[in-house]
């Protein structure tokens, strides 16, 4: 169990950790909300579904050492103009997604020129006042994956030497891809590289060898990072990549009864720790950036980057929709059982800051960029 306190951003002249700081309260608001915002998963839009206690909008992330700029659209707009920015990855890479989205259209309206899959899993938006794409990829594993279904066994298959061509194929497309994976590990699964059985995580009644999900997470990561710098650094075509890091879950209780995450405010800094699985999913990620990153050193135009948004995620279990993923769900009294999200964010909430802190990535990336050009 490893307890992490370092940040992915290490402070410097010209960068911020935003790794520590706290939840200070703030008024000001949101830049849109759940009416303004056409673009929020149901699941998610906790005002239009009931959740009454809306103090959970009114916080924002304050670092320790630096400043965290409110999010300006206009900017974010400018910085992808004539670009492909696509989201990649499992339910976490939408809702950052549709965050972005809502934040973007509060002075940009997109038009959607692309769907496939069930539950909209494949989109993509287009902004005619930057000519700008903005998509979303379901890969809950990054890697090739065949997920379990009612029809078959009950637990997944993870290629681990191999992407998932359903977004990979599209590299040659895209400018800059924002990659985010981690709960689906914890299902059950069996691994294989090649043709090979590794082993797998708990398979009850198959005959493999019991391992565990951490090492098959990394070995996802780096085959993913790997094949982008060598897909798209390979032909000297320029891509910028961000690795949103594990975001915690907050259940407190059964996961079907009311109250599994019933917090209505932030934790304050020392009241819960970063450690266990939380902490080691997030150390794994920030890891095979890091080691990319010296790999990546002798292609031209790759960059690479960790969001590192655990921690401040982890100090908000009042951000999730729990009780309100539907429609009024105490409309007829207090029921024994009701079904809770505490995994995903409310939009707007929590995960609007993941977008401020990557617009500041951005902006750091295109200040460097200016200083060569000059």
């Amino acid at each position: 169990m490893v307890a992490e306190k370092e940040g992915a951003f290490h402070k410097s002249s010209s960068s911020c950790d935003y790794t520590n700081g706290k939840w200070v309260h703030d008024k000001q608001g949101h830049l849109y909300n759940g009416t303004s915002c056409g673009t929020i998963k149901e699941g998610q839009n906790c005002i239009s579904h009931g959740r009454a206690d809306l103090g959970f909008l009114q916080w924002r992330w304050k670092p320790n050492q630096c400043s965290l700029p409110r999010f300006d659209p206009n900017t974010f707009l400018q910085l992808i103009r004539n670009k492909h920015i696509a989201f990649v990855g499992d339910s976490m890479a939408r809702n950052q997604l549709e965050s972005l989205l809502c934040m973007l259209a509060s002075v940009s309206p997109p038009n959607l020129i692309y769907k496939n899959g069930e539950d909209n899993k494949f989109r993509r938006w287009h902004f005619p006042s930057h000519n700008t794409n903005v998509s979303v990829y379901w890969s809950p594993f990054l890697v090739h994956g065949i997920e379990k279904s009612n029809n078959g066994p009950n637990h997944n298959k993870l290629y681990l030497d191999r992407v998932d061509e359903r977004w990979a194929s599209d590299l040659d497309k895209i400018d800059q891809v924002v990659l985010s994976i981690g709960h689906w590990f914890l299902h059950p699964a069996v691994y294989f590289e090649g043709d090979s059985v590794l082993g797998c995580h708990y398979c009850p009644g198959l005959n493999h060898t019991e391992i565990g999900f951490y090492d098959v997470l990394r070995k996802a990561v780096k085959t993913t990072l790997k094949t982008i710098m060598e897909r798209s650094g390979a032909k000297g075509k320029g891509i910028d990549v961000i690795l949103t890091t594990f975001s915690p879950a907050h259940f407190e209780g059964e996961w079907d009864k009311a109250g599994a995450c019933p917090k209505t405010r932030p934790y304050n800094e020392g009241e819960i720790l970063l450690q266990g699985m939380n902490a080691d999913m997030r150390k794994i990620e920030v890891e095979e950036v890091e080691s990319a990153k010296e790999k990546a050193k002798r292609f031209l135009g790759f960059r690479l980057e960790a969001l590192d948004v655990t921690k401040l995620s982890l100090m908000r279990p009042d951000g999730h929709p729990g009780p309100y993923m539907h429609p009024f769900p105490f409309a007829n009294g207090v029921t024994e059982r009701v079904q809770n999200d505490c995994v995903h964010w409310c939009l707007p909430g929590p995960v609007d800051t993941w977008n401020e802190i990557l617009l500041e990535v951005m902006k750091k990336w295109d200040q460097g960029q200016s200083r060569k050009e000059e």
